[in-house]
Parts: C-alpha cells; sequence; structure tokens
C-alpha cells in the first residue's frame, strides 16, 4: 500500500461512478533513492498501484488488474518539481464482477499518465 508512505490524498471527491483525487507525492520515499538518485521519478509501477489504491478506496472493495487496454506514460513525474498530482477515475461495474476503468494523472500544465482497462471485484 502506498497511501500514507509515498502519497496522501489532500482532497477526493466521489460520485457513483467516478473518484478523483489530489495527492501530495513524498519525494524522500526510499523508491526514489534508485529511481533515481538526484533526480526523482516516479515509477510506472509506482502509477498503476495509485490507480488501483483509489479505485477501490472508490468501490469500498478490492480489485485485480484483468486488463491494460491503453497504459500511456506521457511525461515524468518528478516529486520535487510536481509534487501533488491529480488522479481521476471514471469506471463502470460491468456483469461478472468487471470494472472498466478510464485513468488520468495530471496536474495542471501536464498529463503524466492514462489508462484503459479492466479491473476484476474481489469476492470473498
Amino acid at each position: 500500500m502506498l497511501e500514507g508512505s509515498f502519497y496522501n490524498i489532500v482532497q477526493s471527491e466521489q460520485t457513483a461512478s467516478s473518484f478523483m483525487a489530489l495527492l501530495a507525492l513524498n519525494a524522500a520515499h526510499p523508491v526514489f533513492d534508485g529511481h533515481f538518485p538526484g533526480q526523482p521519478v516516479v515509477p510506472g509501477v509506482c502509477m498503476m498501484q495509485t490507480i488501483q489504491e483509489l479505485l477501490e478506496k472508490g468501490l469500498q472493495s478490492k480489485v485485480l488488474l484483468q486488463k491494460a487496454t491503453s497504459m500511456k506514460f506521457l511525461v515524468m513525474i518528478n516529486p520535487v518539481v510536481q509534487p501533488q498530482v491529480t488522479v481521476t477515475l471514471q469506471y463502470a461495474l460491468q456483469e461478472n464482477n468487471i470494472v472498466k476503468v478510464n485513468a488520468v494523472i495530471k496536474n495542471d500544465s501536464s498529463i503524466f499518465m492514462k489508462f484503459q482497462g479492466t479491473f476484476s471485484l474481489v469476492t470473498n
């Protein structure tokens, strides 16, 4: 889980089919010691994990990634230069507990990542 260590939610809004969060990134997180020393860049896997965690918060259910139809990393995120980002999720529950998701990570001047894909709800 990255929330609370890698990022903190500053503000969030939710509807029945969307979740938006303004995140404060922790530039002192140990992941940046190796990615990359002196010039930190948010790893793509951390962006995907953040999307999954925020989707789980919005749905109030655990999810598993099933398919990434489109995953575009457009601009690198340097947490020192861009200490806050906005993550916007649009989602729709399909049959068989599948959730179709469109996500964007951005700030006021840049779009960092776009994602389209499906997750499955974890049912126990």
